[in-house]
């Protein structure tokens, strides 16, 4: 393929690919990503779209011989029924349209987003989580409620999430960025038997935050509760927030240092296990070596974790999908 045609590759250029291979050969629908991690979980999305006749491809947009990545990188012009983007939403949709960027994630009817703001969020969906502890130490017991965590986590950041949208959608984001709030939200130090002094903690470093932002926009009262009203009629709950925070702040901040604590916690009581129910020493030695080797990685599992799937923001992901083949198809 020559320079210049590939810096052009554009819907028609697939789309006249397709028409060229006989009519019995599947269409091929591009979908272009932001990075390899994502490619995975668009995957977990696209395949139950696939037919006999259709199939998607998942990969990093290239221009000029070299491979995009990021957002703008992947939101090109020339997407269409044959070549389409696959984001994370970030603040894109819940901004509403406030910025170009946002305009062409929620207008552009080849452009599909997360609703939560990445893929890092869904991977850390609270009613999958003990299975990712399974999946990491092989320990079935329920040691910690994920799912009631989340929820007070989420209700305490809430009320500061709802001036983080309003500063984005204001562009009173450099009084309050994104940083700043992922600084407030940090949870710090964590004991997983006793979670209460963690969030005690926290609800003081938000309520110090909001009373700062109160007096700094003392006229904000009634622009707050609007978009208060906004961000829950876009499905954001005080429940689960957490799904809408910056990703990687609550995958790196808040779930690995719980997940490491608590799966330390399930590796040394399987530890404990085999030291006591073993015979002799060989056999322990062996049974501790193969339980070593079956133990995987946090990080690795929650990045292959597919528990999401039963999380609205998920199936929103999926009408879209459905919307725009069914579309295609009229």
């Amino acid at each position: 393929m020559s320079k210049r045609l590939q810096s052009n590759i554009t819907s028609e250029y697939f789309e006249a690919a397709n028409a060229m291979k006989p009519k019995n050969n599947r269409k091929r629908i591009v979908a272009y990503v932001e990075s390899y991690d994502d490619i995975l979980f668009w995957r977990s999305v696209l395949n139950s779209f696939e037919t006999e006749r259709l199939y998607f491809e998942i990969m990093l947009p290239s221009r000029r011989n070299k491979l995009g990545r990021g957002k703008k990188a992947v939101l090109v012009e020339g997407l269409g029924p044959a070549m389409i983007a696959c984001v994370d939403a970030d603040y894109d949709y819940l901004l509403q349209g406030v910025t170009s960027q946002s305009r062409q994630v929620l207008q552009n009817p080849y452009v599909f987003h997360t609703y939560a703001y990445a893929i890092e969020n869904l991977q850390c969906y609270a009613p999958s989580l003990h299975e990712v502890c399974v999946m990491v130490t092989l320990n079935d017991h329920r040691i910690f409620d994920f799912e009631d965590y989340l929820r007070q986590y989420s209700e305490t950041v809430f009320p500061l999430f709802v001036w983080s949208v309003w500063a984005y959608r204001t562009g009173n984001y450099h009084d309050f960025t994104l940083t700043d709030m992922a600084r407030v939200i940090d949870p710090g130090g964590f004991n997983f038997m006793s979670p209460q002094p963690s969030l005690d903690h926290l609800r003081k470093k938000v309520s110090a935050k909001i009373r700062q932002l109160q007096t700094e926009y003392p006229e904000n009262k009634e622009a707050y509760l609007k978009v208060k009203e906004d961000v829950k009629a876009l499905g954001v709950t005080p429940q689960t927030t957490y799904l809408y925070l910056q990703g990687h702040s609550l995958f790196d901040n808040v779930l690995v240092p719980i997940l490491s604590k608590v799966c330390n916690r399930l590796r040394l009581e399987r530890q404990e296990e085999i030291q006591h129910y073993s015979r002799h020493h060989t056999q322990r030695t062996n049974e501790m070596a193969c339980y070593e080797h079956s133990v995987q990685d946090i990080r690795q599992m929650l990045k292959k974790n597919r528990g999401f799937h039963e999380a609205a923001e998920f199936k929103h992901i999926q009408a879209d999908i459905a919307r725009f083949l069914n579309q295609e198809s009229t």
